[in-house]
């Protein structure tokens, strides 16, 4: 199976460390995306919105005629749906990690505060316990280390989608921070209605905060491994 791995804000392909190699060993195709405007600290985000950073997740899926799985990273769990949503015929499957998809209408994502073009990493105090929790210092450290500004224009556009088909692709949600019953909860009292539209959405816990793909790279490689084999 070939997997799109999306990083949430702030981050770029490296932040997935060792998970795409881990997925090449179990014998699939992976690739880890930079979006546009996150190549470094100092690159030009003046001008980007949220077609941007969804025409580049497009392009990677498009570059083999097989099906992929897309998968996103907190608030990219936005973008993975909006690509099943733009080629419903093209994602075998959305996998959205310690997120859920924007609805429609409202913005890509709200609560981080704009400097100019940028929206900046706003500390680690900004985050709940349940986010860090499994974040020593050194872990920290290296993630600061790689974190860059998010492009403001992503984060501000309205999110909207186009094709029930959307629906249709199976999904998986990988809960860190949060429980699968949480999740169920939420989709009940109707705070995710994306994922309460759907046929077919897989609800996974994972032991860890809101970055496993840094704290637990092996288990949620095997998660994205076996959600991919299904």
């Amino acid at each position: 199976m070939r997997f799109i791995l999306i990083p949430g804000l702030w981050l770029a392909a490296d932040s997935w460390g060792g998970v795409p190699d881990l997925l090449r060993k179990a014998g699939h195709e992976a690739h880890a995306l930079t979006l546009p405007g996150l190549e470094s600290r100092d690159a030009g985000r003046a001008g980007l919105g949220l077609d941007d950073h969804l025409g580049a997740v497009l392009a990677a899926v498009e570059e083999d005629p097989e099906p992929a799985v897309v998968v996103g990273h907190s608030a990219a769990a936005t973008l993975a749906h909006l690509a099943a949503d733009a080629w419903p015929d093209s994602v075998a499957r959305t996998v959205m990690i310690g997120g859920m998809p924007a609805a429609e209408g409202s913005p890509f994502l709200e609560g981080f505060a704009a400097d100019g073009d940028d929206v900046p990493f706003p500390g680690w105090p900004a985050f709940e316990p349940e986010d860090v929790r499994d974040l020593d210092d050194e872990a920290r450290a290296r993630l600061e280390a790689i974190m860059r500004p998010s492009p403001a224009g992503v984060l501000e556009t309205p999110v909207t989608y186009r094709d029930a088909r959307r629906h249709q692709v199976r999904v998986t949600l990988v809960c860190p921070e949060f429980t699968v019953e949480d999740a169920r909860q939420w989709m009940a009292a109707g705070f995710m209605p994306e994922l309460a539209a759907g046929d077919d959405v897989e609800l996974v816990d994972i032991d860890s905060g809101h970055w496993p793909q840094v704290t637990r790279p092996a288990e949620l490689s095997a998660i994205l491994a076996a959600a991919g084999s299904r």
